[in-house]
Parts: C-alpha cells; structure tokens; sequence
C-alpha cells in the first residue's frame, strides 16, 4: 500500500525546529529554502517544515546569536541569504542534543514499562 505523504507528515514538537535548523547548519551554510529542503530529505519527507515557521525561526536563532547571515548566489544564480551556526550556535546545539536524548528516554520509560520493569527484577508493576 503506497504511503500518502501528508497523512504520515509528523508535528514538530515545540522547540524542535530550532534543533533541527542548528543541526542542519552544522554540515556549513545554507539558504532558507535549502534548509526546509535537507530537514524534509534527510526525515525520508515525514517532516515538512513550512515556510511559515521556518523564516520566523531564523530570524529568531539570528537574534539570539546562534546565527548569522550573508548575501551569496543560490544554485539556481539568485541572490539568497546564507545561514551559518555561530560558536554560540554550536554550544546550544549541544546542549540541545543532550536535552533531546534525556527526553527520549523519559518518553521511552513511560511508552515501554515493561521494558523498565525487565531491566528491575524487584519491580512488580
């Protein structure tokens, strides 16, 4: 049976789009557009980043000094900015990451208990 993209599409928890934007820039610069692109390709299309929270985000890692910018010619010979992580950028990037691994394994601890109560053999539950 053939996958209907926009069905089996994922909500971004809140605060991930920043991860996933900082993680993106870690492989060096990237244009708006380019960025939305990589997330979606790299998610096999179950994340699609829209335009409407993905330009509000930027601007707002710029802000924040986790980014900055400059006009350079896309691939397609048009003028775009160019994002890159800051050495501030790459510090929140870590420490994103590890808050991301800490709540996966919260999430895991409650969606597989019995996986929880495997590993303790004194636990009944």
């Amino acid at each position: 049976m053939a996958k209907n993209p926009d069905t089996q599409r994922l909500d971004l928890l809140q605060g991930t789009l920043d991860m996933l934007i900082l993680r993106t820039l870690q492989w060096g610069p990237e244009h708006g557009h380019g960025i939305g692109q990589a997330i979606r390709a790299q998610s096999d299309d179950l994340l699609k980043v829209e335009t409407g929270s993905l330009y509000p985000a930027l601007h707002r890692l710029v802000k924040r000094g986790w980014l900055k910018w400059e006009w350079d010619l896309s691939e397609a010979n048009q003028r775009a900015k160019y994002y890159r992580l800051t050495a501030a950028g790459k510090a929140q990037l870590s420490h994103e990451q590890d808050r991301w691994s800490q709540l996966v394994d919260a999430i895991g601890r409650i969606m597989n208990p019995a996986r929880v109560a495997a590993g303790n053999p004194g636990n009944k539950d």
